[in-house]
């Protein structure tokens, strides 16, 4: 699984005009699930989303996760972090799973995220979004759950 985390101050989605996710403080989660991803890859992901220390404490180091400063997460499906643009201008997408397999493991990474009583906002899956956000501070962190960046 791979997944661009950002800390953002506001974040949303929409589908055709209307916004179906939103959050204030919090992370901005985009998430693709790749072949032969599985639970060990869940795990890996929910939990290092769920504990990325890139939230300012009182001193302003940081040093908090979204759990600790009451933030969100809006985790929206987005298959082509799996594109592999290496060769020629057109990427190719065979390393990202089929949708139908996909989808039930982004829907299990919102429940498992939901299970460390984190409130979770999610896009529609395989539909058109337009994703809008304020990237705070800019912090972005880059996960990947086979390690390969």
């Amino acid at each position: 699984m791979r997944a661009v985390v950002q800390r953002v101050s506001q974040a949303e989605v929409a589908v055709a005009g209307q916004t179906v996710g939103a959050i204030s403080r919090g992370l901005c989660v985009l998430l693709s699930v790749g072949q032969g991803d599985g639970e060990a890859d869940l795990r890996y992901i929910v939990d290092k989303i769920a504990g990325l220390r890139i939230f300012a404490d009182p001193e302003g180091k940081m040093n908090w996760d979204v759990a600790q400063t009451g933030g969100a997460i809006l985790l929206i499906s987005q298959f082509t972090l799996h594109g592999d643009a290496r060769r020629g201008k057109r990427p190719g997408f065979t390393a990202a799973m089929a949708p139908d397999a996909a989808r039930l493991w982004i829907d299990r990474c919102a429940e498992a995220l939901r299970a460390l009583h984190l409130e979770v906002a999610q896009g529609i899956f395989g539909a058109d979004m337009q994703v809008s956000l304020t990237n705070d501070g800019p912090v972005t962190i880059l996960l990947d759950s086979h390690k390969t960046f």
